[in-house]
């Protein structure tokens, strides 16, 4: 008989460290491939973000759906997989809907097929929605009801999570591309900022959720954000490219990325607190206003959007699974580096709407553009009766009403 090798410990523990870096280097060497595909789908401009986008929450729906279909061993249930991709057509059709709706209100008047959609597009969607439905109720069966129903919320949770969030992202982009390269950009910084401050100085858990995080990589991380983000916003405001909302210029039928700059993108000089003038003997200082607030964009996705990724970390433990998949080696899933993103995305959504965004003069004109020839006729009269009274026009020669 042969005999049986033995190692000795020194040797299992050099082969273990070999392993360890091992797996360093193919997550560094794929995350670089990662950022460097990203500076060459931001080059190639709002579409091929626009299908990257897609492209990722439909792989996120399968790893989410796929986990489901596997934990609950729902392998026997009729017609499970055809009405969770079903419905997130539907969702996707809703959504995407809204949006060609009202970005693009010119393409939409021009094309009679797109009135007809756009003008009853709820109603449509809801149709949809309730065609699904039905095919679920019939689709019911003796003995498989509760695990069906289990299955059923199932998938319209990872529709809230995934497609609602994703939906938000490209909404956010149409805003101006800084509102999507900034937040993304933040997000991947701060992990592997707090990855490497962890590594090095780490010793001080941080949540039983995910036992490798440490005190020392959170705050370290969170600093090293902060610093980033002011620094990215700084280059990136300069260039009317990142900042003009995307829109749609009928002439060419393409997306167009020219405007004059809003107040938040043209530098400014501000006056330091006094405290900060005596210790640094500096009065003022030129910014741009973006940079403000990417310091709380920077400090929202340190702080809370980590929370994002203990929450699928606490996911992945209920279910004792490793990783969503396998997608990216050493990496894990697609959803396993996007779990932060989604909840950033929600955020600079609200963040926006709330101190950001002021009424859109070319998204008014698209709608007012929908309207009948009739209706848009009574708004002109209106219009130039209101901007007569102002004083902001001369008053009509012999007559207080504009001629037709």
């Amino acid at each position: 008989c042969p005999r049986s090798e033995k190692h000795s410990p020194n040797t299992v523990k050099n082969t273990l460290q070999g392993d360890i870096w091992k797996n360093y280097w193919i997550r560094g060497v794929l995350s670089l491939a990662m950022i460097s595909g990203f500076f060459l789908i931001i080059y190639m401009g709002p579409v091929a973000l626009i299908l990257i986008v897609m492209t990722v929450q439909i792989k996120c729906f399968h790893e989410i759906i796929t986990i489901g279909y596997r934990v609950y061993r729902s392998y026997e249930l009729p017609w499970f997989r055809t009405l969770s991709w079903y419905f997130l057509i539907c969702v996707n059709y809703f959504f995407y809907g809204e949006t060609v709706a009202d970005y693009f209100g010119a393409l939409v008047q021009r094309e009679e097929p797109l009135q007809f959609l756009a003008r009853y597009h709820r109603f449509i969607s809801f149709a949809l929605y309730l065609a699904g439905f039905c095919m679920f109720v019939l689709s019911l069966v003796k003995k498989h009801y509760r695990l069906q129903f289990y299955m059923f919320a199932w998938t319209h949770v990872t529709l809230l999570i995934v497609v609602t969030q994703s939906h938000l992202v490209i909404q956010n982009l149409f805003e101006g591309m800084i509102w999507f390269i900034v937040p993304i950009s933040i997000v991947i910084c701060n992990d592997i900022m707090a990855y490497l401050f962890g590594f090095f100085f780490g010793r001080t858990p941080l949540i039983k959720l995910s036992p490798k995080k440490t005190w020392e990589g959170f705050i370290g991380g969170f600093f090293s954000t902060v610093v980033f983000g002011f620094i990215l916003a700084y280059l990136l405001a300069q260039f009317q490219y990142f900042v003009c909302p995307v829109g749609f210029n009928s002439e060419t039928n393409g997306f167009t990325v020219e405007c004059e700059p809003s107040d938040i993108f043209v530098m400014q000089e501000y006056t330091l607190p006094a405290a900060v003038q005596n210790s640094l003997n500096w009065k003022n200082v030129n910014l741009y206003p973006f940079q403000i607030h990417s310091i709380f964009l920077s400090s929202f996705a340190s702080l809370i959007g980590p929370f994002g990724g203990f929450f699928a970390s606490g996911f992945k433990r209920a279910f004792k699974i490793k990783d969503f998949a396998s997608t990216i080696p050493g990496h894990g899933g697609i959803m396993d580096r996007f779990d932060c993103q989604y909840l950033m995305a929600t955020f600079v959504h609200v963040y926006i709407a709330s101190f950001i965004r002021g009424p859109n003069p070319s998204k008014v004109l698209q709608q007012l553009l929908m309207l009948q020839p009739e209706q848009q006729l009574s708004i002109f009269h209106t219009l130039h009766s209101h901007l007569r009274e102002r004083g902001m026009l001369p008053p009509a020669a012999g007559s207080t009403q504009p001629t037709e």
